[in-house]
């Protein structure tokens, strides 16, 4: 008979849940990883893997993306996860968007970044010749994995340690104290944490309501090698007013309106330009953000025609389109959503898009709390 009982539940497999699982078995506690899915199918897996430190809000996210970078780079050697770049280029193809890149080193935000000028940004970058190129930054600090190879690896690496086990096709409609009901009969559990990625109608709809949640769209592409290797995954200047760290600054308020003029159906379809290399050569390209409850699951030839001329904007040839996809993820304004919907149950999801950046510190905060919360509930019930 499988067994049904253990310390911590944990309803979903992508990122954010594998990351609980680990969090929870550091601390000696034996898991149960539920989900409804053969395999990792969903944004875990129809992303860049890149784990973005440089840029994230600045304060709780930033900290939380810095010590999730550091538990990827403890586990990806023993889960047998390829680190295949390290760091961030940072492009600047504008005036406006160097002054950005200028006030951010003078943040606590840019700890080992360096600033570079033209020459030393077009010397880093070797044989891939940029058209449009007036400096850059570069950060040590952020790492790539392949997320669809990744995400797999750490499952199957987490359940060889022993303490945690992972039951796929199994679906959950049920969640309360101490227990889980679910499609192969009911489980037990002194905590469950569920974490249901972008499905917002299955368990505990009305308190995902009420956080706000939509769901955002995104468009990626895959491109032929292009017979060089970039030195680090590459972001530009719409990046500069996407991610926080840098748009809150003031000096991003420049870089916008310009942006604005020359670029504005690529903010409408909130596109922004992040280049990565697999160990292949191929280029990874994207990405785009449109919001909807129920997104259309249609890929935009308008959307694909303005990420790739951001591509070419920057690169000039645009190397053949190979593969091509789309993905959802939960998101709301806040980088996340963590609420309790019953006693010794967590309701945890990523609304930032930023799972494999931020989800393994979350889950240690998130573990933690529940731990805590269990040693005071005993204590209390010793001294009744």
């Amino acid at each position: 008979m499988p067994e049904t009982s253990f310390d911590v539940a944990i309803v979903g497999a992508g990122i954010v849940g594998l990351a609980h699982a680990l969090a929870a078995s550091r601390r000696g506690l034996r898991v149960i990883v539920l989900d409804r899915d053969a395999q990792a199918n969903g944004a875990s897996v129809r992303n860049f893997g890149f784990v973005t430190v440089t840029g994230q809000e600045q304060g709780a996210v930033w900290r939380r993306a810095r010590r999730s970078r550091a538990i990827w780079a403890e586990v990806a050697g023993p889960a047998g996860i390829a680190i295949e770049q390290q760091g961030l280029l940072m492009v600047a193809q504008r005036p406006e968007a160097e002054a950005v890149l200028d006030a951010f080193l003078r943040t606590d935000m840019a700890e080992d970044c360096i600033r570079l000028d033209r020459a030393a940004t077009q010397a880093r970058l070797g044989p891939a010749t940029l058209a449009r190129l007036a400096g850059g930054l570069f950060s040590p600090v952020d790492l790539r994995v392949e997320s669809r190879d990744a995400v797999p690896a750490l499952a199957r690496w987490l359940e060889a340690s022993g303490r945690v086990t992972i039951r796929r096709g199994v679906a959950v409609h049920g969640v309360g104290t101490g227990r889980i009901e679910t499609s192969a009969g009911t489980l037990h559990a002194e905590a469950i944490v569920v974490c249901p990625g972008d499905d917002l109608a299955t368990l505990f709809p009305e308190t995902l309501a009420k956080g706000g949640l939509t769901r955002c769209k995104l468009q990626m592409l895959r491109l032929a090698s292009p017979g060089y290797r970039l030195p680090a995954t590459l972001m530009s200047d719409l990046s500069l007013v996407r991610y926080l760290g840098y748009a809150a600054l003031p000096e991003a308020a420049a870089l916008r309106t310009r942006l604005e003029a020359e670029q504005p159906a690529h903010l409408a379809h909130g596109i922004h330009l992040i280049v990565a290399q697999g160990a292949d050569g191929s280029l990874i390209v994207g990405d785009s953000h449109d919001y909807a409850q129920t997104p259309d699951p249609f890929a935009s030839e308008t959307v694909e025609r303005l990420i790739l001329d951001e591509f070419a904007a920057l690169f000039g040839t645009v190397p053949p389109v190979t593969e091509r996809w789309i993905g959802t993820y939960a998101s709301a304004r806040t980088h996340s959503l963590v609420e309790t919907p019953a006693e010794g149950v967590r309701l945890v999801v990523v609304t930032s898009g930023t799972g494999a950046s931020t989800g393994f510190a979350l889950a240690e905060e998130v573990i933690g709390g529940l731990i805590d919360q269990a040693i005071t509930n005993q204590t209390m019930g010793a001294d009744a």
